[in-house]
C-alpha cells in the first residue's frame, strides 16, 4: 500500500519502502468510510438513503476495536518500555469505546487531518522518532511528519496519527480535543462594523 506521501507526490511506491512497524489500516479505513457521514456533495458509492441516519453501536464498537488491534499490534514488538506503555495506554483507553460505543465518531475529518502542517524533513533531527511507531522519522525515504495544533513538538507519522484523529479527534499524547484548535475566530471589529450598521 502506498503512503500518503507517495500519493501526495505521485511516486510508486519500491517493495523494500515499507517500513519495519507500519500497520495496514486498510481494514480500518474502509469501514470509517462505509460508516462516517460525508461532508462533501455524495456520490453514487457513497451516498445513503437516509442523509441523518447515524452508524449504529456495533459498526461504532467494530472502528474501534479495529483501531485497537492495530496499536496493540504494533506493542508487542515495541522497541522500548516507554513506546510499549504509551501504546498499552492508547489500547486500554479505546476499551471503554468498544465497550459501550458513543453515539457518533467523535474524530476530526478528513479536511482537518489532511490540513495537519508538515514538518520539514530539513528540521528533522537523526534520532527524532514518531511516538506510535517508535521509528526514526529519517529512516523513511518520504517521511511526512504532521505536527498537531496542540504543541509545537507532538509530532508524528501522517500514517501512524491518522486514524487515530479520525475516530477520536484527541491528541494520543496529550489527549486535547483538536478540532476546536483550527477553527476561525472572527475579529471584535467585524462585529463592531455590523452593529453600526443595524443602526443607519
Amino acid at each position: 500500500m502506498a503512503t500518503q506521501y507517495e500519493i501526495e507526490h505521485n511516486i510508486k511506491p519500491s517493495p523494500t519502502s515499507r517500513r519495519r512497524r507500519q500497520v495496514d489500516m486498510t481494514t480500518f479505513t474502509a469501514h470509517l468510510s462505509n460508516i462516517a457521514p460525508t461532508t462533501t456533495s455524495p456520490t453514487p458509492e457513497t451516498h445513503h438513503n437516509n442523509p441523518h441516519a447515524v452508524p449504529n453501536p456495533a459498526d461504532l464498537s467494530a472502528l474501534f476495536r479495529l483501531l485497537q488491534d492495530q496499536m496493540g499490534t504494533l506493542a508487542t514488538t515495541a522497541p522500548t518500555p516507554e513506546n510499549r506503555h504509551f501504546l498499552e495506554e492508547l489500547v486500554s483507553s479505546l476499551e471503554l469505546d468498544v465497550s459501550n460505543p458513543p453515539t457518533s465518531i467523535p474524530g476530526v475529518s478528513q479536511e482537518f487531518v489532511d490540513s495537519l502542517d508538515r514538518v520539514p524533513r530539513k528540521t528533522l533531527k537523526k534520532d527524532d522518532t514518531c511516538p506510535i511507531c517508535a521509528e526514526a522519522y529519517l529512516d523513511d525515504k518520504y517521511c511526512l511528519v504532521v505536527e498537531l495544533p496542540c504543541h509545537h513538538s507532538h509530532r508524528f507519522d501522517l500514517e501512524c496519527v491518522g486514524p487515530w484523529l479520525r475516530s477520536k479527534g484527541t491528541c494520543p499524547l496529550c489527549r486535547k480535543e483538536l478540532e476546536k484548535k483550527k477553527e476561525v475566530v472572527k475579529e471584535d471589529s467585524e462585529d463592531e462594523e455590523d452593529m453600526d450598521g443595524l443602526y443607519a
